[in-house]
């Protein structure tokens, strides 16, 4: 799946991030997504789960593609 999230403000947590898509029910179920290895950001391996996200970022998630805007 290919979207664009529009974050308000100048950047959004990555854990919150997945809460937000739906990709994660809960905050623990989205540090064990991150702790899993399985996020990127911009193409390289993202491992910080308070890593804060821009506009222009590209998370991709599995088959999960998303452009914040």
């Amino acid at each position: 799946m290919i979207e664009e999230f529009k974050i308000k403000g100048e950047y959004i947590e990555l854990i919150q991030l997945l809460k937000a898509l739906g990709i994660a029910q809960t905050g623990g179920h989205a540090k064990i997504i991150v702790e899993d290895n399985v996020v990127f950001r911009n193409g390289e391996l993202e491992t910080r789960k308070r890593a804060k996200l821009v506009i222009g970022d590209v998370i991709e998630i599995d088959d999960n593609r998303i452009t914040l805007v």
